[in-house]
């Protein structure tokens, strides 16, 4: 073997790379922020985002405390394990943000995200879309001679198979709440 062809290899599987071979790794991290209820708290947590590059996937804002003029914002995001770190330390660091939950590594919790569809067809294909919604427990919650509008609640997971299903039967238009979550015990 000349030097050349050890040179080449030798980014892989050297003793001298002393890369982290996990710190490429992209993670999906739910958090979750407790906030003062004011004007613009979410621009800031969305600035801190938007500004250095972090994606959002998901994000719902809610008060949880009228009296004590709180709330909770969701957000699901990915990045390296440093990156996520990195964001929970910069949440932290705004001053109406009064806790950053991470619950991904806090131990097992429960997600849920709310969705409508709005689903046009006739004859055979508007039975098929009732059938299947209700095999996937969603409500019919609107109807007309030419729609239903179906509410479904569960994993994104379930929410994107159900819509995947509802595409060639005649889905239209489609609403997505974003991900609730909350640590179990």
């Amino acid at each position: 073997m000349n030097r050349l062809n050890i040179e080449q290899g030798s980014s892989r599987h050297s003793a001298y790379d002393l890369r982290n071979p996990n710190a490429d790794l992209i993670e999906r991290h739910t958090l979750a922020v407790i906030v003062d209820n004011e004007a613009g708290v979410l621009a800031r947590v969305i600035g801190l985002f938007s500004g250095r590059g972090y994606n959002i996937e998901s994000l719902t804002v809610a008060e949880i405390d009228h009296t004590g003029h709180t709330s909770r914002i969701t957000i699901v995001t990915t990045g390296t394990p440093a990156v996520i770190e990195q964001i929970k330390a910069q949440l932290g660091r705004i001053v109406p943000v009064h806790e950053v939950h991470d619950l991904t590594v806090e131990g097992p919790s429960v997600e849920r995200e709310l969705a409508l569809f709005k689903v046009s067809g006739d004859g055979e294909k508007r039975v098929e879309a009732l059938r299947l919604a209700d095999i996937f427990r969603a409500s019919v919650v609107d109807s007309t001679l030419k729609n239903f509008t179906f509410e479904i609640t569960g994993s994104s997971e379930k929410i994107d198979a159900f819509a995947d299903l509802m595409r060639p039967l005649g889905l239209t238009e489609m609403a997505r709440t974003g991900i609730a979550a909350l640590a179990r015990g």
